[in-house]
């Protein structure tokens, strides 16, 4: 234990925030196909699916994330008659008043599409939402950074009409009016939606919503005889996920005659790729530990002397050499709260000085 302490100055102090990244990428195979669907779990409740990045019964797998469906209940499929109707409504409001919060009434705030809660505007009814682990995001998902491709028609083999969306621009256009933190806007890059306003992206929260509109009729692109929107009246698209179907002119169909979980199989099988930097933020707070020419010369240890000589001395005239080896930051009661060990002792003696830089991160 230390018998002599030095107390450390503002100058001796600084603080430093750091964020480190690391690219995220998520195939489609590996979320519809690679393990045959034994990675995706389903629960009784029926309200969200799982999806791991290896069949989840191994103990290998680690959890990817939670994808589900949901529509306000001023949606035009707001009806008894809709297929699991009040659980989408609940999925909506969960998600809505975590990440958008209630107005001054109470009531719980839609998703706007342009972002802008307060003013108003066009609002995202109809979503999906895709929960990203912590063990990707960490501690947030980096701005600007975020994109997914999904196809809006073809089949998996062949696809047709990819759509890529992104928050390209984000570093410097998000918003900070969620109770969840900073949030951008979704934009497509290709085809006949570009420019227009289809999702939010949470980063903090790692939340993503995008409007169940991007496999709708607006979005196609080509000729009437290649258009992939052409409804298929043999296979509801979102009813049964079935890669091998065209997706569906009716949206709100979609959204109606299905099961959540159909629904999210759906969008698994047409999900392309998915790509984001992950952020983790170290905080530092550096501390110079000086020892003057006249400090630290001598050891506490109870064998740097025998017989009351020290026993670096070979003659008493010769000054006092003492070898640092480790660094201790105590509190103000002189309890000790962390040490920092030196690769190679330091050799101190009234000739020199050091400046020892010791690093807390946390």
């Amino acid at each position: 234990m230390a018998t002599t302490f030095k107390s450390l100055t503002t100058s001796d102090k600084v603080s430093t925030r750091t964020l480190l990244h690391e690219a995220i990428p998520l195939t489609g195979t590996i979320l519809s196909g690679t393990y045959s669907d034994n990675n995706i779990k389903n629960f009784s409740h029926g309200m969200f699916q799982s999806v791991y990045d290896y069949p989840y019964l191994s103990s290998s797998a680690n959890h990817i994330m939670d994808i589900t469906v949901g529509y306000s209940s001023d949606s035009g499929l707001s009806s008894s008659a809709n297929t699991q109707n009040s659980k989408k409504i609940n999925i909506y409001n969960q998600m809505a008043q975590v990440l958008v919060g209630h107005d001054h009434t109470g009531a719980i705030l839609r998703f706007d599409q342009d972002g802008d809660i307060v003013s108003g505007g066009t609002k995202l009814n109809e979503c999906f939402f895709l929960n990203f682990s912590r063990l990707l995001t960490k501690d947030e998902i980096k701005k600007g950074s975020f994109a997914i491709t999904v196809m809006t028609g073809g089949t998996y083999a062949a696809r047709l009409n990819d759509l890529v969306i992104s928050d390209s621009g984000a570093a410097s256009d998000y918003r900070v009016n969620s109770p969840a933190g900073e949030y951008a806007v979704l934009y497509p890059e290709s085809g006949g939606a570009v420019g227009r306003k289809v999702g939010l992206i949470y980063y903090q929260a790692g939340i993503v919503v995008l409007t169940a509109s991007i496999f709708g009729e607006s979005n196609k692109t080509g000729s009437s005889a290649t258009n992939p929107f052409v409804p298929n009246t043999g296979s509801n698209y979102f009813g049964d996920g079935d890669v091998s179907g065209r997706i569906e002119t009716n949206v709100p169909e979609m959204f109606r005659a299905a099961e959540i979980s159909s629904s999210c199989n759906g969008f698994r099988n047409r999900l392309v790729n998915i790509a984001f930097n992950n952020t983790v933020e170290l905080n530092s707070t550096i501390y110079f530990c000086r020892a003057a020419h006249n400090e630290f010369n001598y050891s506490a240890n109870p064998t740097y002397l025998t017989e009351s000589k020290i026993r670096v001395k070979n003659e008493a005239a010769d000054s006092p050499i003492s070898y640092i080896t480790t660094v201790g930051l105590f509190s103000a009661d002189n309890e000790m709260l962390a040490v920092a060990k030196l690769s190679e002792p330091l050799k101190k003696d009234p000739t020199n000085e050091l400046t020892l830089r010791v690093r807390l991160d946390y």
